[in-house]
């Protein structure tokens, strides 16, 4: 009878073990959205959703979890079982977070990085009855304005306040004094207020302002991505214009797991995103939101790291953390 039920719990123990773990996903994995729906994560996170469904061939589940900067969707991934069935759409917020509220945020490494999604560019622009037609020229204007000058932001230590302020330490300017950040919440209500002349000008998310740029209201000057935008083959981005700070940010989203996931859902993983990047839907949707897909463009450990240790350093150099 001993030796009975020593092979029936070895049966079970298989069973459990490499074998059963093949048969990943065998339900609906939910996707945590670290923001409100509507959003360009809330986009991004629908778009992989609909699109990976055929290649995992399972459910894939979307859950806006906003908060504290995205940390509270952020957190509850990082804290999750590593089991596959819980994952995050992250966003450039989870390396920056850490990076400037040590101690407040979830860390940048504690996930599992199953791959790089998509860059969404930020873009320098102004009000299309601006006299600015170049970089050099409101550069110019914010030189001669001694902090005069306004722009709309979510936020000092925000993407769209980082942004701005790179682009000024780039110019040999104060990054917090050479103009005066107008904060505002929300990518609409940074949109509105450029439109309506309450600010000079913005760098920020592309997909809030594409439609002005195209109906002529504003204008494009630069664009914070690793290429340029299809739908502005001839707006230069701040690398090709040889800013160093601006030129290394961007927005992005990537796909995230809690630490320690089993290698078969990591390789599942990895099999499916390949299979999305080539896939028509996901490229029309991206280029939809004005995104660029980066699936298999970059280590997303090695990059997650690196723009940790660039928002870190801005922060230092710019004042809010000490050295």
């Amino acid at each position: 009878m001993k030796k009975l039920l020593g092979t029936i719990a070895l049966a079970v123990i298989a069973a459990t073990g490499p074998a059963a773990a093949q048969d990943y996903p065998d339900q609906a994995v939910t996707l945590v959205v670290p923001y409100g729906p509507g959003g360009a994560s809330d986009l991004a996170g629908r778009a992989l959703a609909e699109t990976a469904q055929p290649f995992l061939g399972q459910p894939v589940t979307v859950m806006n979890k906003p908060g504290a900067g995205g940390m509270n969707g952020a957190r509850s991934v990082s804290e999750a079982e590593p089991d596959g069935y819980t994952l995050l759409l992250a966003r450039v917020g989870m390396a920056l977070s850490p990076a400037v509220t040590p101690g407040n945020a979830v860390e940048w490494d504690a996930y599992t990085f199953l791959g790089a999604l998509e860059a969404t560019p930020m873009i320098l622009a102004v009000r299309g009855d601006a006299p600015y037609n170049s970089v050099e020229e409101l550069v110019a204007a914010i030189k001669d304005s001694n902090g005069r000058m306004t722009y709309a932001a979510s936020g000092a230590t925000a993407i769209d306040g980082f942004t701005t302020q790179a682009l000024l330490a780039d110019n040999d300017l104060d990054p917090l004094t050479a103009a005066t950040l107008v904060p505002y919440k929300g990518g609409g209500a940074l949109a509105t207020a450029l439109l309506g002349g309450h600010v000079d000008f913005v760098a920020m998310a592309a997909a809030s302002l594409m439609p002005h740029i195209e109906s002529g209201d504003m204008k494009a000057l630069m664009v914070f991505a690793p290429k340029r935008m299809e739908s502005l083959p001839d707006v230069a981005t701040a690398a090709e214009l040889g800013y160093e700070k601006a030129g290394q940010i961007a927005g992005w989203s990537a796909l995230y797991g809690p630490k320690d996931l089993p290698e078969d859902v990591v390789a599942k993983w990895h099999d499916v995103l390949g299979q999305v990047a080539t896939d028509e839907k996901w490229l029309d949707l991206a280029a939809r939101r004005g995104s660029i897909s980066t699936i298999g463009d970059v280590d997303m450990t090695d990059y997650a790291k690196s723009q940790y240790e660039l928002f870190h350093g801005l922060a230092q150099d710019f004042g809010y953390l000490s050295n």
